[in-house]
């Protein structure tokens, strides 16, 4: 039996791909309840449409509470219990994370804990760093952090640029997050940290 899942995201949506990709191919026991954005022009959300996914629109014009009801009306109306962060830009409160513990996972483009927040990929490159990479990690009351799932590394190479690194992280989130997403509906509570792993 396939779990519902809801997915949210801000812009393009290419994790949303490659999980509704890992999906349609038997690889993942999820099916795509609905797909949330805080921006309604967000190009992923319109690619949701057209392969004919339910889509939410999420009004955080207001503040973060309206856009978090109407998440939780969302939930309730598409029986959904996890929610899968693939390029959502909000931080969700502590109230709502408290409320779903376990049950929201991320994707980060760092090895966390270096280099969270929205400029991961490039703060790593500015830096200077041989190594960086792609995290997973349940969801918790701080910012990119929380028990981590999966992570594996991306070599910087001599001579590439910024978007060089960026198509690398890239790939390697498109491998690694329904691979871990499988196996956190399979295993279940992954909010212990024995449970913490890598993608082979």
């Amino acid at each position: 039996m396939r779990t519902p899942i809801g997915i949210l995201i801000s812009g393009r949506g290419s994790n949303l791909m490659a999980i509704k990709s890992a999906a349609d191919a038997g690889l993942l026991r999820a099916h795509i309840a609905f797909v949330g954005s805080d921006n309604p022009a967000a190009p992923g959300l319109t690619w949701a449409r057209e392969q004919g996914l339910q889509t939410i629109e999420l009004d955080y014009s207001s503040g973060r509470l309206r856009g978090e009801e109407q998440l939780e009306q969302a939930m309730v109306y598409y029986d959904t219990h996890h929610l899968v962060l693939a390029g959502f830009m909000r931080i969700l409160s502590e109230r709502f994370v408290e409320r779903h513990k376990g049950m929201i996972i991320n994707i980060h483009p760092s090895l966390l804990p270096s280099f969270p927040g929205k400029k991961g990929i490039e703060e790593a490159f500015r830096y200077g760093v041989k190594v960086t990479g792609v995290t997973v990690h349940i969801v918790d009351e701080q910012v990119d952090h929380g028990p981590i799932l999966a992570q594996e590394a991306v070599t910087v190479e001599e001579g590439d640029t910024l978007q060089d690194l960026e198509d690398k992280i890239h790939g390697v989130e498109h491998k690694i997050y329904p691979v871990t997403i499988d196996r956190w509906l399979e295993e279940g509570d992954f909010s212990l940290p024995r449970l913490r792993r890598s993608i082979p």
